[in-house]
């Protein structure tokens, strides 16, 4: 579910997969605004124009200030990882998915199923048409290289395991290891 889906919006009440969203629409404004605006000047005039409440002192906002503050980093990151493929010729939304998703990756212990699913889920909904294909393979690498240790089982979402998954999402807590 995007946050466009629902038809009122409590920050307390988030799911992991509607902070992900959260937080995927701030870095996307701050891209839009060519990160010439502050993150909390953003989340300002969200909460002001979509009557939403969004804190300044909130986990979405720390962490877009995080995946803006280190965009070029992450950047050089996912450059290694792409196979015939420029940075440059990927797309604004596909870009900020891998972004968000390798911070992710990085920087909590979320099992990488889960983050690549939610990546993929992302990608659906923002991103070109078999964009999603693309930032699968881009994060399989990158948790093959950055999470050696993990066992990491591909899955295929179906309708029912969406549902069982964003269950477990809801008990999941990003764990930044700055």
């Amino acid at each position: 579910m995007s946050l466009s889906d629902r038809d009122n919006f409590s920050y307390n009440e988030l799911s992991r997969r509607e902070m992900r969203s959260l937080i995927f629409h701030l870095i996307y404004a701050a891209e839009a605004f060519d990160y010439t605006v502050s993150v909390e000047s953003i989340v300002d005039n969200f909460n002001k124009g979509m009557d939403l409440d969004i804190p300044l002192d909130g986990e979405a906002l720390s962490i877009a200030q995080k995946i803006i503050e280190g965009r070029e980093e992450l950047d050089r990151v996912i450059e290694p990882l792409l196979d015939n493929w420029r940075l440059e010729r990927i797309g604004v939304c596909t870009k900020l998915v891998l972004r968000l998703s390798l911070w992710e990756i990085i920087n909590t212990d979320a099992p990488s199923s889960i983050l690549i699913n939610e990546a993929i889920e992302l990608a659906k909904c923002f991103s070109e048409k078999d964009a999603y294909r693309f930032v699968n393979g881009i994060l399989d690498e990158a948790c093959k290289k950055y999470r050696a240790d993990e066992v990491i089982v591909p899955v295929e979402p179906t309708e029912d395991m969406e549902q069982d998954e964003e269950g477990e999402q809801e008990e999941l807590e990003f764990d930044d290891k700055d």
